[in-house]
């Protein structure tokens, strides 16, 4: 198959940038992971319920990235490709862990989900609640089932669109709609209770 070469202006950056990593370019390579690391960490540690090995699955999504270059083929956006293999070894990982029974039914302190401060004046009780009800979001989202988690995660805090969530998921359109649908009846009943 053809394609365009990697200086072609009319490419978007990231296609432009894997070409050149196809063809063995080191510092195209770094200026990838440099561009999308927040990205792929913050999906996996939103999927795993904590970043105690959110690093290390991170690097192993752009060891795939690096390893699969001469494969790469630009017929999507590289954000859909790049978090389909995030997808792959995140899922991997929460089935390694299901096997071997690491998975607490419940987060500790230590393993919830970082937050960056919030500078605004709050009460204390405002800000007691705020964080108890972050935390009650986090542990309905790590409950529901993989595929549905991944769906919310992908479009509520990577903002994609159902197109490229179904691209990532290799399923439909209508396949996300329903995941979608199903997860939120989910959350709406688990956290029925901080809904007013």
């Amino acid at each position: 198959m053809e394609t365009s070469p990697p200086d072609d202006p009319e490419l978007p950056d990231d296609i432009a940038l894997m070409l050149r990593v196809r063809d063995g370019d080191e510092e195209a390579f770094e200026q990838l992971v440099e561009i999308h690391q927040s990205r792929v960490f913050g999906t996996v540690v939103k999927m795993l319920g904590s970043d105690a090995d959110a690093d290390d699955i991170a690097q192993q999504v752009f060891v795939r990235v690096w390893q699969s270059a001469s494969r790469y083929s630009p017929q999507a956006k590289f954000t859909t490709w790049l978090l389909t293999i995030t997808r792959n070894l995140v899922f991997n990982e929460m089935r390694r862990r299901h096997r071997s029974r690491l998975v607490p039914l419940e987060t500790d302190d230590s393993e919830a989900p970082r937050e960056h401060p919030d500078h605004s004046v709050r009460t204390p009780a405002e800000k007691a609640s705020e964080a108890e009800l972050q935390d009650a979001i986090a542990a309905a989202i790590a409950a529901l089932p993989e595929t549905q988690r991944m769906a919310v995660v992908l479009r509520r805090y990577e903002d994609l669109s159902y197109e490229e969530i179904a691209e990532v998921l290799e399923t439909t359109v209508p396949s996300v709609k329903s995941l979608l649908f199903r997860a939120r009846t989910e959350l709406k009943e688990r956290l029925s209770g901080y809904l007013g």
